[in-house]
């Protein structure tokens, strides 16, 4: 089934339904969002203006491209890191070595919103905001029981407003430069469907830990030979007994590392060769020899695996729709009145096929706006909610999406084994999302590389 790509959803659009915490560069919950800063550490107290106390003023650490970033960027970060290491039950590493670990994350950050500026990559108020009531829908929450819990966690809504902002342009970035550029073949997935089908228990998901030692692009041989040594010292010190996820936290250089390097679960195809073809051969809780990758030295632990090979039965829904976009020449009231005259001349008996011709703007008003069968996922979330809400030959109020205004007939339900289907499109985006993951790594190491970091004195 060939389904819409212009408001079908991909598998990369990330839903932001978390609103606590912080995402790094390499994760996709962007919708999370770091300790605010104090008032305290912002600006003096009252009490400080008196000549007999001592007044403690934020310093600058370094400079990104002469961007500075201060010892309250650091400490602010760390707080939260701290506090999300002691929920998930990960013992921190010594303070030095996480705070490494931040600088270089902040140095990777602010080299990548210079690059987004430079290149003409901006989120606008509008963006922020819809993004804003998909975090309040997805947790089941009002705009005002939304702010009310950003406070209860001392997080300022305008704060988390600008935590959004600067996410989603990472997110633009990671798309425009990597995302765009991928392409999986008809024949990879084939290729790697019938190594699965070969294999006498099917196919199996991992859940694996790493550790990576990066290598500078244009690295000398001698840098080289250092970067390994430090990979063999990690090394030695896991066999010894140290704790893989602690260990990744204070020493790996991937952009996971204070996450502990856990992956979620991933098949063979989400996985880089490298990793798939190791990964296969171990055992629970067995910690890999080093690997090398044009990235640098890798060190992975198997945490646990499973089969994926039951058969995949979903209830699938025939709609049609109707669609007014929101454009640059479209307003957002316009489209809202356009829908919504749709939604009058169907209630006065006008056909649904009808209104779909004439009206729609979607590929599918050439046929009456329907869209076939749908599988779960196939559509946007919004327009999902709307559609699982309505039962049969029943038409939905105007409902909005990323894409402008629908409205939404369900025609019938049922039941279907999509094992096949399923097999097809998993593999397809897992080779599409291990591709994008490696070129972003690839992205993410040369943005570093470019940047000039300047350390003030006594703060490397």
């Amino acid at each position: 089934m060939k389904l819409h790509s212009t408001f079908f959803s991909s598998p990369f659009n990330t839903v932001l339904a978390v609103f606590v915490g912080m995402s790094l560069l390499g994760g996709h919950a962007l919708a999370q969002a770091p300790s605010a800063p104090s008032a305290s550490s912002a600006r003096p107290s009252p009490a400080s203006t008196s000549p007999a106390k001592l007044v403690t003023l934020d310093r600058i650490v370094l400079t990104v491209n002469e961007e500075a970033v201060t010892r309250h960027d650091i400490e602010s970060q760390k707080n939260t890191i701290l506090k999300r290491m002691k929920t998930a039950n990960v013992t921190p590493p010594p303070d030095n070595e996480l705070e490494h670990q931040i600088i270089e994350r902040q140095i990777t950050e602010k080299a990548l919103m210079q690059f987004a500026k430079e290149t003409g990559i901006r989120v606008d108020d509008t963006m922020i905001d819809r993004a804003i009531g998909r975090v309040a829908q997805e947790n089941n929450l009002s705009l005002d029981e939304l702010k009310a819990a950003l406070a209860r966690e001392n997080i300022p809504f305008p704060f988390y407003r600008e935590e959004l902002r600067r996410q989603l342009t990472l997110q633009r970035v990671r798309e425009r430069e990597v995302d765009s550029h991928i392409v999986v073949t008809d024949a990879e997935v084939d290729a790697y469907l019938k190594l699965v089908n070969a294999q006498t228990d099917g196919e199996t998901e991992y859940l694996i830990s790493h550790i990576l030692v990066s290598i500078p692009s244009q690295a000398t041989p001698e840098v080289v030979d250092a970067r390994h040594a430090r990979a063999e010292d990690i090394l030695k010190k896991l066999n010894d007994g140290a704790d893989f996820a602690q260990t990744a936290v204070a020493m790996s250089d991937a952009s996971d590392a204070l996450t502990g390097g856990t992956l979620d679960w991933r098949t063979p195809a989400r996985l880089p060769t490298l990793f798939a073809d190791v990964v296969r051969a171990m055992k629970k809780d067995q910690i890999s020899n080093i690997l090398r990758s044009p990235a640098g030295f890798h060190i992975l632990k198997l945490n646990d695996s499973r089969s994926r090979n039951e058969p995949k039965v979903v209830e699938q829904t025939h709609a049609r729709h109707i669609l007014v976009r929101v454009s640059e020449t479209v307003s957002e009231d316009d489209a809202k009145q356009k829908i919504e005259r749709a939604a009058q001349r169907l209630e006065a008996g006008e056909s649904f096929e009808t209104i779909a011709r004439l009206m729609s703007e979607d590929a599918s008003s050439s046929r009456g706006g329907d869209l076939g069968w749908i599988n779960p996922g196939d559509t946007v979330p919004d327009f999902e909610r709307a559609m699982n809400a309505l039962q049969q030959r029943k038409i939905s109020v105007p409902i909005r999406s990323p894409f402008g205004w629908h409205l939404v007939e369900v025609l019938e339900r049922r039941q279907q084994d999509v094992t096949a289907e399923y097999q097809h499109e998993q593999a397809r985006q897992a080779l599409r999302q291990r591709k994008s993951d490696e070129a972003f790594e690839d992205f993410l190491q040369q943005t570093r590389d470019r940047a000039y970091v300047e350390y003030k004195t006594g703060e490397r």
